[in-house]
């Protein structure tokens, strides 16, 4: 079993860490890459208008971080606002990551925001609430690297909350066996993150630059995040190859 993924970035990077890093498809690629699960995927940017044909069939999308805002109005977020939906409407099954987590909740009917907290930065830690058959391995807490002014302010009326912190109390969340989102970047590595702070040190001021990079110590569970994805994308199927094994 091989899962079609298609991913739909909302970004291009840095222009100094193009040559690195390429783009966030390919760093989900590299992430999903590592996993028990096969999949292969096709890249879609959409700030560029670049959707997926109609006839090509997928088993799920994957909406990426974006240095845009989730509620902001410019005509590419509005078209993938209206493409989301009608995924969804569709019965498709959905992944955001950042702003694809804060943009599905918007499509669905949750609120977004501005932080009054500031910017989240560098390794954050989350506690879990409940256990789903697909987060496996399981863990009692979850770390992720983070970057984010904006937040889910209110989820959608039938999605539960999977991760929270004080900092972020929405920090992940599922509807049902459709739709599964995270604040943090699982694609993210220790060395991008650091990268990117570096290039914002003046306008993050030293105090938050150098907690951010202090965080930088500690692991994370990009990894694991990734192999939950999978599992939530493959679940079905693999409950069936259990039962028929």
């Amino acid at each position: 079993m091989s899962l079609r993924i298609c991913i739909l970035e909302t970004d291009v990077l840095r222009p100094e860490l193009v040559d690195q890093y390429q783009g966030y498809g390919r760093m989900f690629e590299q992430l999903f890459a590592s996993q028990p699960i096969a999949a292969e995927f096709d890249v879609f940017n959409v700030m560029n208008g670049d959707y997926p044909a109609d006839d090509q069939v997928f088993d799920a999308y994957l909406v990426t971080g974006s240095k845009a805002d989730s509620f902001g109005t410019d005509p590419w977020i509005e078209t993938l606002k209206a493409y989301l939906l009608a995924r969804y409407n569709r019965g498709d099954k959905l992944l955001g990551v950042c702003f694809g987590h804060q943009v599905l909740a918007l499509v669905l009917g949750g609120k977004t925001a501005r932080s009054s907290q500031g910017w989240g930065l560098g390794v954050h830690r989350y506690q879990l609430a409940g256990k789903a058959p697909w987060m496996d391995p399981t863990v009692s807490e979850l770390t992720l690297l983070i970057s984010h002014q904006d937040q889910v302010t209110e989820l959608p009326a039938n999605a539960t909350v999977i991760a929270s912190s004080d900092f972020c109390p929405y920090a992940a969340y599922h509807i049902a066996d459709q739709v599964l989102c995270f604040q943090g970047h699982p694609e993210f590595v220790h060395d991008y993150s650091r990268a990117l702070l570096d290039l914002r040190q003046q306008s993050l001021g030293q105090e938050v630059y150098q907690k951010a990079v202090a965080s930088l110590t500690q692991e994370h569970q990009g990894g694991l995040v990734g192999e939950w994805m999978l599992r939530f994308v493959a679940h079905q199927q693999l409950a069936k190859a259990s039962l028929s094994a």
